[in-house]
């Protein structure tokens, strides 16, 4: 039973589901925008939201806390000096996703997850 088992499981363990979404942060924070899938830009989205919340108070413990999940430091920098400030004033929805279509491959479902305009 998988009750009170909240979000996707993405076909991997909790370990690797932890470092895919690290990765995947860490990716949007450097370029701004990526294409994944749809449900693993689903999953991303609340974890990153998370992290420029924590970069909106600027303070030391709250970048230790966002420093357990973005292990780059020129990420962690530009997550604190660039999107922190310009999210100042906004409550939240620093992200948006945009449907792309299906993949050739295999036709999974597509998404582009990317920062809103501050």
């Amino acid at each position: 039973m998988r009750h009170r088992k909240a979000g996707r499981q993405l076909r991997r363990t909790s370990e690797q589901k932890l470092a895919l979404l690290r990765n995947l942060a860490t990716s949007l924070i450097e370029q701004g925008a990526i294409e994944t899938t749809e449900a693993k830009a689903k999953e991303l989205r609340p974890f990153v939201e998370k992290l420029v919340t924590k970069a909106k108070a600027g303070t030391l413990h709250a970048r230790r806390l966002a420093g357990r999940h973005v292990h780059k430091r020129e990420a962690a920098d530009k997550l604190f000096q660039d999107l922190g400030k310009k999210f100042a004033t906004r409550p939240g929805g620093y992200t948006r996703i945009l449907k792309l279509g299906h993949r050739k491959g295999d036709g999974a479902e597509m998404a582009r997850i990317e920062f809103v305009e501050g």
